[in-house]
């Protein structure tokens, strides 16, 4: 099966960036979630435009420079966390074919792992969780308006759709806020 140009480019532009790793212990091997998600693609997104949507990505995140690295970590690891909770629901099953899915689940959960091996290596975890509240309760909003969505078109292939393309931006952002910790 050929992969399709936008899977390559993705993979291209995520193995030659910072999210390959970071100077904690993520390994080169994480981009594998994104490019999975691109190819859970089962239905052209050009058919769901009517059920495109904005779900309002948080504002606050989109300007990493302003995240310590801890805070970033943090804010990374709830979208991940969020992201895998989202596809480990029994809705998703009707949308996705077991296996991509469950690989993209088990990058996820790696990536997760990694992401807590670097939040442990923090001295002050307690107090990173606790400043970095208010960008993950973005987070947690942002998901829930997701989920919410989900429901009120009841899971159809469509709506799914339209949040795999939507979990691709949140997968490019966590891309872009590695990158800014990097420097």
């Amino acid at each position: 099966m050929a992969l399709s140009i936008s899977v390559l480019l993705a993979l291209v532009m995520l193995c030659s960036s910072p999210a390959c790793s970071l100077d904690c212990t993520l390994r080169p091997s994480h981009p594998e979630p994104f490019v999975l998600l691109s190819q859970m693609e089962r239905i052209s997104i050009l058919s769901c435009l009517k059920d495109r949507t904005d779900f309002s990505f948080p504002q606050m995140l989109v300007d990493g420079s302003k995240f310590e690295k801890t805070e970033a970590t943090a804010v990374m690891h709830e979208m991940f966390q969020q992201i895998f909770n989202l596809f480990s629901q029994s809705g998703s099953l009707v949308a996705w074919d077991e296996t991509p899915l469950d690989k993209f689940l088990a990058g996820l959960h790696q990536q997760l792992e990694d992401l807590e091996t670097c939040l442990e290596e923090e001295k002050n975890v307690e107090q990173l969780l606790l400043g970095s509240e208010n960008s993950r309760l973005a987070v947690k909003r942002y998901f829930h308006g997701i989920g919410l969505y989900l429901e009120k078109k009841k899971y159809s292939r469509c709506a799914w759709e339209v949040v795999r393309v939507e979990i691709r931006r949140c997968l490019f952002f966590v891309n872009e806020l590695a990158g800014k910790l990097r420097k």
